[in-house]
């Protein structure tokens, strides 16, 4: 699976609903423990996909809203709340636009592989910190920045594009298509700090140990990190 086809893994992988999935092949919520206690909170998926993350967060005790571009995404992760008999509150729209949100009411924001779609993350941030409440924390999952430079199935791997090239990336994973828009961690980190936020955790997973791989593996992964993981925390009102 190329980099650029990242952007479909939520909703492509067949993943547990037992805890919150932040990338392929690498640890999950239950130890990288970014989220806390969900238990009673209001939490906001912005791109859930099939709706793994949700079921997952509204399994623990979370009153949940999931948001989906994907009309297709959206109508299957309804039948997985129906399956797996949660409650989800479910949105089919722009992930920014977030008018049905009252100001300073959510606990949690989660966002997976979600924000490459997205041109304008200053919008979307800024969004972001308008529904959260005070010192809420934001965490978000994009692929890494150094894996967009590498050919993925490489053993090592070679890089094909430059760290710094902002040039938008179509992509195509069997049925789907869309394009990306790559950022640098420096970007993404000016966009939180514009939008008030302090980050507080960023993580590069290295990859699980596990027996067998999905089939979202590739060997680039196990020379750079695949996944970047970041928890910021809204400041101010």
């Amino acid at each position: 699976m190329h980099a650029r086809a990242f952007t479909t893994w939520p909703a492509a992988a067949e993943l547990s609903v037992d805890t919150v999935h932040y990338g392929p092949d690498i640890a999950t919520e239950r130890e990288l423990r970014l989220l806390g206690s969900l238990d009673s909170k209001r939490v906001l998926e912005l791109g859930c996909g099939g709706g793994t993350n949700a079921a997952a967060m509204a399994k623990q005790g979370a009153r949940v809203i999931a948001v989906d571009e994907s009309a297709e995404q959206v109508s299957q992760a309804r039948q997985l709340f129906e399956r797996e008999e949660v409650k989800v509150e479910l949105h089919q729209g722009d992930l920014a636009d977030l008018a049905f949100v009252r100001a300073d009411t959510i606990d949690v924001v989660l966002s997976v592989h979600a924000l490459a779609s997205i041109s304008d993350l200053d919008r979307l941030f800024r969004q972001v910190h308008r529904v959260l409440r005070p010192e809420a924390p934001f965490v978000l999952s994009v692929v890494h920045p150094a894996f967009r430079m590498v050919d993925p199935a490489g053993d090592p791997p070679v890089v094909q594009r430059a760290y710094f090239d902002h040039t938008s990336i179509p992509w195509r994973d069997q049925a789907v298509e869309g394009t990306d828009h790559p950022v640098t961690i420096s970007d993404l980190f000016t966009s939180l700090a514009r939008a008030s936020f302090r980050v507080d955790a960023v993580l590069e997973p290295e990859p699980a140990h596990e027996v067998t791989r999905s089939r979202h593996w590739t060997p680039a992964m196990r020379w750079v990190p695949a996944t970047l993981v970041v928890r910021a925390r809204k400041q101010g009102t």
